[in-house]
């Protein structure tokens, strides 16, 4: 799979000495490519210059909080310049650092803004710096996001915020790090993840949807364990990767996969990968039977990207259940066979029996992700077809009273509720093992929720919006 370090200051001194075989020993670590922000006009330039010399490379331009003050007349002039090279992604390492105050406070604001406002013109990502600062820096960026809505809008669906940016070392707690992807900023985790006393990042890290994470070094400072207080290079990316795997409980490749694609979202490189009709996400594999729906929620991506964790869902063809039965291969090496896609898997009813079927006789386990129209969709009560096929059942309940799911998935509220409210209870009877899900959303009733699953006799579980 590969990972992409997004935050690496290749031109730094410390490098001077082995930069070609920094860069080599990533590539030997499954580095596919890295990101150099600059730190000034002229470490800019260097940056540039790396990207030139190696394809994987690319530069971001910019002033640092601390050398704001070291800005003379022309010199965003040439910034602005410099990001037109076809190599440079974005405008960083920009911000604020009240720490240090290398730079003093109001210089470090007028600089941020301006670069924010250079970002703008240039339609560029910005790669943002905030120690000791964060309700300014943040307050400062609303204002930006406000006064400018077309600023990367369309380079993402409509269903999500345009990718502006990337907090990086991001330092702030997990009400901050929502409050930030609502404004469209992904965010990074150096090393400080595996740290015993970062007991705040592992929080983000483990909250945070991995496609909204980028992975950064932020070479050659903050080395990850068991390697802290050396110099750090990007080729120990794969350390900082595990670190967050493990608070996810993710594969290697599952965060490779998803930090990618944000990366890809923010910066533009990588590519997506080919649809698939089955995927594999922790000690599962997944099967996408189709991206047809009789629903439209509104919280649902599948007429946009349809990518979930960096896997591209989007098939144009639906696949016959001999393609999904090869490619899952021996079932019993999967905790379960799990029919979930951006789709309603009950519109192919007879391909999921016949898929289950061959599942459940080579000895493993099954499981249905459904919104519960099922039965309206084929017109009859499916459940007793499904007995014996099926481990258990994960219903979308969504909402707590039918014209508050009407609104939410865009439908007939009353008709497709109770439609599947029925479909609920067949499914504790016949399958037995059925949990119901709702979107925690504000306008949500989780405790009603909960007492609706209660009395149904399903479990209940409130997935996480965005």
């Amino acid at each position: 799979m590969g990972y992409i370090d997004s935050h690496a200051h290749l031109t730094s001194k410390e490098f001077d000495g082995d930069r070609d075989e920094v860069i080599r020993r990533a590539q030997d670590a499954g580095v596919t490519a890295i990101v150099n922000p600059g730190t000034d006009l002229e470490d800019s330039r260097l940056a540039v210059e790396l990207a030139d010399r190696y394809t994987h490379v690319y530069a971001c331009v910019g002033f640092h909080p601390h050398e704001a003050a070291k800005a003379g007349d022309g010199e965003l002039e040439a910034i602005e310049e410099l990001s037109r090279h076809p190599k440079v992604v974005g405008i960083g390492e920009i911000g604020l650092d009240f720490h240090y105050d290398f730079s003093p406070r109001d210089v470090q604001e007028r600089m941020f803004r301006e670069q924010l406002a250079l970002a703008r013109r240039r339609n560029l990502p910005v790669v943002i710096h905030s120690r000791e600062a964060m309700d300014l820096t943040m307050s400062i960026v609303e204002e930006a996001v406000r006064d400018d809505g077309e600023w990367r809008n369309g380079a993402q669906p409509a269903r999500y915020p345009a990718p502006r940016g990337v907090f990086h070392c991001f330092a702030g707690d997990v009400g901050t790090a929502w409050r930030l992807l609502d404004l469209g900023f992904s965010l990074s985790l150096p090393g400080i993840v595996t740290f015993k006393n970062s007991a705040s990042a592992a929080a983000v890290a483990a909250s945070i949807p991995i496609e909204h994470l980028l992975l950064e070094t932020d070479s050659p400072y903050l080395a990850p364990v068991p390697l802290r207080g050396t110099r750090n290079e990007p080729a120990n990316i794969p350390l900082i990767a595990a670190a967050i795997g493990r608070l996810q409980h993710l594969s290697p490749d599952d965060v490779g996969r998803g930090t990618n694609y944000a990366a890809l979202k923010l910066f533009g490189i990588g590519e997506l990968g080919a649809p698939r009709f089955t995927y594999t996400l922790r000690d599962a594999v997944y099967v996408n039977l189709t991206i047809r729906c009789n629903a439209d929620c509104v919280f649902c991506d599948r007429k946009g990207e349809a990518v979930i964790k960096g896997i591209n869902l989007r098939i144009e063809k639906e696949p016959e259940p001999e393609e999904v039965i090869a490619e899952i291969g021996d079932p019993r090496r999967y905790k379960e066979v799990v029919f979930c896609g951006y789709g309603e898997p009950t519109i192919r009813l007879d391909a999921l029996k016949q898929i289950a079927r061959w599942v459940k006789d080579h000895g493993g386990r099954t499981r249905l992700n459904t919104n519960g129209h099922g039965n309206v969709i084929n017109k009859r009560n499916i459940l007793p077809e499904l007995a014996g096929l099926l481990d258990g059942v994960s219903v979308s309940l969504n909402a707590t009273d039918p014209g508050q799911y009407g609104r939410l998935m865009r439908l007939d509220g009353p008709l497709f509720f109770n439609a599947m409210l029925d479909f609920t209870r067949e499914a504790v009877r016949h399958i037995g093992h059925v949990l119901l899900t709702v979107v925690d959303l504000e306008d949500v009733d989780q405790e009603k929720a909960r007492q609706i699953a209660a009395d149904l006799g399903a479990e209940f579980h409130s997935r996480p919006y965005f």
